[in-house]
């Protein structure tokens, strides 16, 4: 078979040859008939580039496409080929499989550790064994989902957002009730009772539920149209909605329980009333960061007037930040008007 094969690639050397002798020694006529224009070239290769497209192979197609403007820059395939290449890279801009992988394989990992806890493992092995099932584990079931359902950023980013913001009300909303916690009604007389202390099994457990009803929630909500904006704006909103609630407590002097329950709720309202607004608003992806870095600004520099000022009081404190952060956003969101519109584009603006 090997002799076979060797034989087979010197004849395609000798013909290639012969081909070529033949084509380099003919009479000047017929070379003038057979030569090939740099505008056929250029349409022979963007041919090709759409094949290869078509059969999904983007990265090829890409590369064809680059080279048909490096090359024939000045030929009408060119122009196509630039047009093809800007829709191949908004739709690979707007593919959110990769996201999702990259999430599916941390939130993997985290389940490693959490399934353990929740058990209340006390050795490292349980711990080791679920970090070596539960990140190939996240990334095969998160490829598996993304190849199955195409989606996009904005609809990848509703389910890992879900996932991460649940587990963390997960966390805080047992925190706040003592879900899991015995009473001192509940011991038995003369056995020892440990009923008040909290439990690291019923945090794990809370936080393992909390993630899957938030993945579960945001699967649902994927279904729809939501784009890279949208989801933009209420990551942002959950975001901002926190250190509001926060802050709102401190000054409101709420404590322990009660300031983590006003963070909890400020977060949830600013992620409803974020993704609410955002279409209406229009805004692109990039506005929304570019208001949310304004409204960061704001807050380091009233947290930089707290450290000059050595301000001691806890109120005043957290209230500075506050209000600079405030008037950042509004800086941000007056300093971004030409990203106007743009909203329904993901990354465009």
């Amino acid at each position: 078979m090997r002799t076979r094969s060797g034989l087979l690639a010197a004849g395609s050397v000798v013909l290639a040859v012969a081909l070529m002798t033949f084509t380099l020694t003919p009479a000047p006529a017929m070379a003038q008939v057979t030569r090939v224009s740099p505008a056929d070239s250029a349409a022979v290769l963007l041919e090709a580039a759409r094949t290869f497209e078509a059969e999904g192979r983007s990265t090829v197609a890409e590369a064809v496409y680059r080279l048909i403007l490096r090359r024939y820059g000045d030929s009408p395939a060119a122009v196509q080929a630039r047009a093809a290449l800007g829709l191949l890279e908004r739709r690979d801009a707007s593919d959110g499989s990769t996201e999702l992988q990259v999430w599916g394989t941390l939130y993997g990992a985290w389940l490693g550790v959490a399934v353990p806890g929740a058990f209340g493992a006390d050795e490292p092995e349980p711990y080791g064994l679920g970090l070596l099932v539960g990140a190939p584990a996240g990334f095969f079931a998160s490829r598996t989902v993304a190849s199955r359902t195409n989606l996009t950023i904005g609809q990848a980013r509703a389910i890992t957002w879900g996932g991460t913001w649940g587990t963390w009300q997960g966390f805080g909303w047992r925190e706040v009730f003592d879900i899991g916690e015995g009473d001192a009604a509940d011991c038995i007389p003369n056995v020892p009772c440990d009923y008040g202390g909290d439990t690291d099994e019923e945090t794990f457990a809370a936080m393992i539920v909390g993630g899957a009803v938030g993945i579960a929630a945001g699967a649902l909500l994927s279904r729809g149209s939501i784009s890279d904006a949208q989801a933009t704006a209420a990551n942002f909103g959950a975001l901002w909605g926190s250190w509001f609630g926060v802050a709102t407590g401190v000054l409101a002097d709420l404590e322990d329980d009660d300031l983590l329950a006003a963070t909890l709720v400020g977060g949830d309202v600013g992620l409803a009333g974020a993704a609410i607004a955002a279409p209406t608003l229009g805004w692109s992806r990039n506005r929304w960061r570019l208001v949310s870095i304004g409204g960061l600004l704001g807050g380091v520099a009233g947290l930089g007037i707290n450290l000059l000022a050595e301000v001691d009081d806890d109120k005043a404190f957290v209230g500075i930040p506050l209000a600079t952060s405030l008037v950042g956003l509004g800086v941000g969101v007056a300093a971004s008007r030409d990203r106007e519109g743009g909203g329904g584009r993901d990354g465009m603006g």
